[in-house]
């Protein structure tokens, strides 16, 4: 029987590997082939769509409950601030040094050895894991190209870094890009009309209403003009005035059903960028989720974004390191929280109900 030290160790050396291998959002291409030969090496058979790589429980039983077992294989570009070499994997102090070592390398190489255990034992339910593609990206060559190949799922636990609590909900994301629309002239002879001033009433509404719906665990939807372009040079009026929102929805509301209201309200043209990063939740009295608080978790709401906002099914965050830090100089996860993870995994799991 394969010990806990023993999934511990081949966690870490699968990470260690990972690590090595720049796979930047888009370029994930080795770190597929080294999941690809590292699930073969197990015995076990896996598909591959594009940079992503899953594996069906060998007993599958369409008329079990299927549980996903999911994170993602790409990574952020590091940013300048680093003092280590990013792809050099560095184990100091049980500590492991190392860009997507955190986001999400830990959940990553964790979850494969859940789906390990659990299919080497009766269970009540099916278990898939997929390692995904441009999770950091939202693109379209990674889950979104996947789900509709997989069998039905009934509930997914997505390892991205939440210190091992999990996160039930999760708030969706929508761009939009505002324009509102002047006239040229010159600013000596107050010619035209003003794009910038033709903006102000719509910048008023954006920065002071608020959507009545408020989240036990997200709190409100949140809208924020982040960007706002108009001008060419000082002696001309604008003709128009560019701006981009971010907004993040609670799971109150569709991203469709904001977009619209929002578009009553203002006077200038309003484009979505998409609409498919929806808000995310799983009911808290999930059996899942009970079990993680009979475990002494506290379920909570993630303002950051994943693959699960693509995820039309139940789901929730649960995974080693902490989402600070995502994204970071100097990303590391410890040890121990590979191995706290694998162990937290089992208990949840192992021969529990997961509906």
């Amino acid at each position: 029987m394969t010990t806990m030290n023993t999934y511990t160790q081949d966690a870490v050396a699968l990470l260690t590997q990972l690590i090595a291998t720049p796979s930047v959002s888009r370029n994930e291409e080795q770190a597929a082939d080294i999941m690809e030969r590292t699930i073969t090496d197990m015995g076990m058979c896996c598909k591959r769509e594009g940079n992503n790589v899953w594996i069906i429980d060998p007993q599958y039983d369409e008329h079990r409950p299927t549980l996903l077992l999911n994170a993602h294989i790409d990574t952020v570009k590091p940013v300048a601030s680093w003092t280590r070499d990013p792809f050099t994997p560095t184990i100091e102090d049980g500590i492991l040094y190392g860009l997507g070592s955190n986001d999400c390398g830990g959940g990553l190489v964790s979850l494969l050895q859940v789906f390990r255990h659990l299919t080497a034992r009766p269970q009540s339910f099916n278990v898939i894991y997929l390692a995904s593609a441009e999770e950091e990206v939202s693109g379209v060559n990674g889950i979104r190209r996947v789900l509709p190949l997989l069998p039905r799922i009934d509930v997914a636990i997505v390892g991205e870094p939440t210190g091992m609590q999990p996160a039930i909900a999760e708030k969706g994301l929508m761009v939009l890009d505002v324009k509102a629309l002047g006239k040229s002239g010159h600013a000596a002879r107050n010619e035209g009309v003003n794009a910038i001033y033709e903006a102000l009433d719509d910048l008023v509404w954006l920065r002071n209403y608020r959507f009545e719906k408020v989240s036990e665990f997200l709190g409100e939807t949140q809208m924020n003009v982040t960007v706002i372009n108009a001008g060419t040079q000082h002696n001309v009026i604008p003709d128009h005035c560019d701006m981009v929102v971010d907004i993040r929805t609670n799971e109150f509301y569709e991203n469709e059903e904001v977009f619209d209201f929002i578009c009553k309200h203002l006077k200038s043209k309003a484009t979505a960028r998409s609409f498919h990063l929806h808000s995310s939740r799983i009911d808290p009295q999930h059996p899942l989720v009970r079990r993680c608080r009979e475990m002494g978790m506290v379920p909570f709401g993630s303002p950051t974004l994943s693959d699960q906002a693509l995820m039309r099914f139940p789901s929730f965050k649960l995974g080693p390191g902490e989402s600070s830090r995502s994204h970071a100089a100097d990303e590391f996860i410890k040890i121990a929280e590979i191995e706290q993870a694998i162990g937290t995994y089992i208990r949840l799991l192992d021969q529990q109900p997961i509906v």
